[in-house]
């Protein structure tokens, strides 16, 4: 049978596949039930399979003739997101919910192995499954490239749902495709006085509202104005009490860009700003960023298979053009080892709800979409065999 024979076959084992990873959300590195379903559903194959990374899964499915290997990644952990869908098969897991699509990449991947299976008479290499935890922690793929997912590799292909495509587009363009996203972490100490007398203390409201501003010319004033470059407060923590001016401040946020190179270069930014504003107000300062992902950068010959692989499977007007995201993933480092690909599967549509951004507590998707994402990933991987026998 072809790919697209087989699709028809298992588009409601992907569908109800989806809704029963959906009811059981779990948080990162604690995908325990997540991943003795992921085994239960490939040893129903015919697959087997072993726990990698504490609670990741990885699997082969060995073609009839030796050849390269094609690595196929699904993310599987949920979000700490209270569901709000109404939605019969909504999260059983309190606080928990699939707010992002992993039990959509999940399903994508056992529905990929499903269709590969049945032709791995037609396979000139081997298919690798990845079922990797962690994403949400921007670590995950660490843990499994430390633990060898990624050795014999010669090719990786991954796949995200996407609230801004329409259902039934695919965009998987070469190039930047995902921001890095690191994490910043400043502490500020002044000092405390009474409300009535600030000039007896150093207010640490005063020069994190400084800090904040002038983090924002980063942007503006430092960088080139053609180079995307994203600075977030997300918290600012400080103060006791209303008439106390307070003595120490704590910020969190995170930097986004698509080039390595600055990169590189904002933990100096970063400081230099820090260092100089809060030396204004005679207070001091100090900063940690953490590493997230790296950039999402598609190998441009990997994309060309891909490309092909959407229009054969789901014809050409199924392939789309999508702007870069200043989302993050850490497939990004699975890319920083082994070429390939990151695909955006669209399943927005408002006819059934699907109309709320990732890790909302209202996210739909159109689960028609999903059994071309499985296909265009078995695709991918059997003309990426085909083309290097």
């Amino acid at each position: 049978m072809s790919i697209k024979e087989l699709m028809l076959k298992y588009n409601d084992y992907v569908i109800q596949t989806r809704r029963e990873f959906h009811k059981i959300p779990e948080a990162s590195f604690k995908e325990y039930k997540t991943c003795e379903k992921i085994r239960e559903e490939l040893s129903k194959m015919g697959i087997e399979s072993e726990i990698i990374a504490d609670t990741g899964v990885i699997a082969t499915i060995k073609g009839k003739k030796d050849g390269k290997t094609v690595g196929l990644r699904a993310d599987i952990d949920g979000l700490n997101v209270t569901e709000q869908t109404g939605l019969e098969y909504t999260s059983i897991n309190e606080g928990f919910m699939h707010a992002c699509g992993h039990d959509c990449h999940i399903a994508m991947l056992l529905g990929a192995a499903q269709i590969l299976k049945d032709m791995k008479e037609e396979l000139n290499g081997d298919i690798r499954l990845i079922f990797q935890p962690g994403e949400e922690m921007g670590i995950g793929s660490l843990k499994i490239i430390e633990a060898g997912a990624l050795k014999g590799l010669d090719t990786i292909f991954g796949m995200h749902v996407w609230c801004d495509l329409p259902a039934g587009k695919i965009s998987v363009e070469s190039g930047p495709r995902m921001a890095s996203a690191d994490y910043i972490y400043i502490d500020i100490y002044g000092k405390s006085s009474h409300g009535a007398l600030p000039h007896q203390g150093v207010d640490a409201v005063v020069v994190g509202s400084a800090i904040v501003n002038n983090l924002q010319t980063i942007a503006s004033r430092e960088l080139p104005p053609l180079e995307p470059i994203i600075v977030t407060i997300g918290t600012f923590n400080a103060g006791e009490r209303f008439n106390i001016v307070a003595g120490e401040a704590h910020l969190t946020g995170t930097t986004r860009t698509f080039n390595n190179e600055i990169r590189e270069q904002l933990p100096e930014i970063l400081d230099r700003i820090l260092q100089n504003t809060a030396a204004a107000f005679k207070a001091k300062v100090t900063l940690r960023v953490d590493r997230g992902p790296a950039v999402v950068i598609n190998d441009k010959d990997c994309s060309l298979i891909a490309e092909d692989a959407v229009k054969n499977i789901l014809g050409e007007e199924a392939l789309a053009l999508m702007e870069k995201t200043g989302g993050g993933d850490d497939f990004a480092d699975l890319q920083n080892i082994v070429p390939g690909v990151y695909g955006f599967v669209g399943i927005s549509n408002p006819e059934v709800g699907a109309i709320y951004s990732q890790h909302s507590c209202y996210y739909r998707v159109d689960e028609t979409a999903l059994i071309g994402g499985a296909g265009v990933a078995a695709q991918y991987a059997l003309d990426y065999l085909n083309k290097h026998i």
